[in-house]
């Protein structure tokens, strides 16, 4: 008879977690962060319930909040006031990006700030390059992007995200940092972004929706997976120090093949789509929300991410206290 009997390893709780194979830690949890430009504000968005809006003034609660949950890395989205082609708010000095920044740096400078960098939420257009009739440049918005990287770590980001999916856009912002005095600032390059109907929710929260057309000459299609690990080389090559995937939860195998492929740390972004749906799954009763909340983001480590961008955060710092995941 053979004497390996598997179950052995599940009979109760403490040789479950003692021989656990995925392990989940706070630290590599990073909350998405919006900052809207004006004073006072502390708005609820609609799209992505349990989050808000906040001015640069009171950005500061939203930070203490995830600290007190132990959340220790947040990734900076920017909402301005007024949007034109060039995108001129996304590198402006005292953006609102750029004021968010300053204001957390102040009280609280234990906080990993990572920043989007992308226009697509200060074109007037709403794409994320510039643009001439209705084609998408790629050279040209390079000088844009590296532009408002370079604002991003002066005013005192920790790490740069792009995630505009120019080609050479994570070559342009490394010089120029380098050049600038910035060598030891980390690129968090969007390697792997695809063009998917997931972001929905977001576009809504930074009102980014495309003016004409789609993002479909940048962003990736999602039935390419060769495609993926071109794309996270060729960031590597160009100087990349972390590498996401966006979407996560449709893209499992996607995040396993560039972590094979590649000597990075691997982001996944479990993006506004993915959270809305298990919300509303919650809401008509057909899930345990705080269930499919832990499986997904152990599904989404298991797979190979080493950080997880998600705006359940707070909610799985918890879970990992409590010892519900782990």
């Amino acid at each position: 008879m053979n004497s390996i009997r598997p179950r052995r390893l599940r009979e109760n709780e403490n040789i479950r977690k003692l021989t656990r194979e995925t392990r989940v830690s706070a630290s590599s949890l990073v909350l998405p962060v919006f900052i809207k430009e004006g004073s006072g504000i502390k708005e609820e968005i609609k799209s992505l319930e349990g989050h808000y809006y906040y001015s640069p003034d009171n950005v500061p609660y939203a930070i203490e909040d995830a600290l007190n949950y132990g959340v220790r890395s947040v990734l900076i989205f920017g909402i301005p006031k007024e949007k034109d082609v060039l995108a001129s708010g996304a590198y402006a000095e005292n953006g609102v990006v750029q004021q968010g920044i300053k204001a957390i740096k102040t009280r609280f400078p234990e906080m990993m700030i990572i920043t989007d960098v992308c226009l697509c939420e200060y074109t007037s257009n709403g794409h994320c390059g510039m643009v001439s009739g209705n084609k998408i440049l790629n050279d040209e918005t390079l000088p844009y992007l590296a532009k408002t990287a370079l604002s991003h770590v002066i005013a005192g980001a920790d790490v740069v995200a792009p995630s505009d999916m120019m080609d050479f856009r994570v070559k342009a912002i490394r010089e120029c940092l380098d050049q600038n005095g910035f060598s030891d600032k980390p690129i968090m390059s969007y390697a792997v972004k695809y063009a998917s109907s997931f972001y929905g929710p977001f576009r809504d929260v930074v009102g980014s929706t495309p003016a004409f057309g789609d993002r479909k000459s940048y962003q990736m299609d999602y039935h390419n997976i060769r495609e993926a690990i071109k794309e996270a080389l060729l960031d590597v090559d160009e100087g990349a120090d972390i590498l996401m995937v966006k979407p996560a939860l449709s893209y499992l195998d996607v995040i396993k093949e560039v972590k094979a492929n590649t000597n990075l740390p691997i982001a996944a972004y479990s993006v506004s789509g993915e959270y809305g749906m298990i919300k509303a799954a919650a809401k008509a009763g057909l899930i345990n929300e705080y269930a499919v909340m832990c499986e997904s983001a152990v599904g989404i480590y298991r797979a190979g991410a080493d950080i997880l961008i998600t705006y359940y955060a707070r909610e799985l710092s918890d879970a990992i206290k409590k010892g519900d995941i782990g």
